[in-house]
């Protein structure tokens, strides 16, 4: 069944002339970015925003990556934090910044004479609240994982096959998703949320969210180690960091991690407005 799928994916790029993959570095856009590069070669264009709301060791990743693979890369700076549909934080915020990020896409296609601009979104995101999605249907892109019928765990199985080092990396949105709905953002914010988060990290924590609200910061764990980071990690030592970054109070949420959680504040038909259907 991988297989099929696999050979679906090649032949959707092997129909194309040429391809520019909009490309995170996450699991999703590297299989594509890999695909991409093996069925069309120096026709296939992998394309990062440097965005406010990447954290640098991640376009750092991305960059290393595309490298590996093989594949043309470019970089380009977007400026969703000029727009206030997106700075003011409402539920559809992802509409915004794909609009920001497909309105440079699509005309930097144009002009490299490229046709067809792609996405890294899987089927299994055509059920979780996506407003993300209109903006890049409404811009033309096209979804070849969903296309070729890849789930999430079908892309990071198809992932590791190919030997691509992301296969098992952590799902990581944007850094913007990390906030309440209708809480201002602003950049010194998210630098401030990167301090935090790259703290965490260097704790050894691999799948986990750093909450903003206000000057609180909320860490969600994956729920297996939340007892385990409690005894080993120096909480003073930790809280003391944070303070330092701007954060006046620092809370473990014992739930422990879960994607999407902010979305539940919603109420169900905003969900179910940016909800795609598969």
């Amino acid at each position: 069944m991988l297989q099929t799928k696999h050979t679906k994916l090649i032949d959707i790029f092997a129909s194309l002339d040429r391809v520019l993959v909009a490309y995170s570095g996450g699991v999703d856009s590297t299989l594509v970015a890999k695909v991409a590069f093996d069925a069309l070669g120096d026709r296939a264009l992998a394309v990062t925003a440097a965005s406010p709301s990447l954290m640098a060791e991640d376009l750092e990743d991305a960059v290393r990556q595309a490298a590996q693979i093989g594949i043309a890369h470019e970089i380009i700076e977007t400026t969703e934090l000029d727009d206030p549909n997106y700075t003011s934080n409402p539920a559809n915020r992802c509409y915004f910044c794909k609009s920001e990020l497909h309105g440079k896409l699509v005309p930097l296609a144009t002009a490299r004479g490229i046709e067809v601009v792609v996405d890294g979104a899987n089927l299994d995101d055509l059920g979780d609240y996506r407003p993300g999605f209109q903006a890049a249907r409404e811009k033309g892109i096209r979804s070849p994982l969903i296309e070729a019928g890849l789930t999430k765990l079908e892309v990071r199985a198809l992932s590791r096959a190919l030997g691509l080092s992301t296969w098992d990396k952590p799902a990581m949105p944007c850094l913007s998703s990390r906030f309440p709905y209708g809480e201002a953002i602003d950049r010194e914010k998210l630098l401030r949320l990167a301090a935090a988060e790259r703290f965490v990290r260097s704790l050894g924590e691999r799948q986990f969210r750093v909450r903003s609200a206000g000057d609180t910061a909320r860490i969600e764990l994956a729920p297996e180690r939340i007892k385990e980071f409690v005894v080993r990690v120096d909480l003073a030592e930790l809280v003391k960091a944070f303070q330092s970054f701007g954060y006046s109070l620092v809370t473990l949420d014992l739930e422990g991690y879960r994607s999407g959680k902010l979305n539940a504040a919603l109420p169900p038909e905003q969900l179910q407005r940016f909800t795609q259907k598969p």
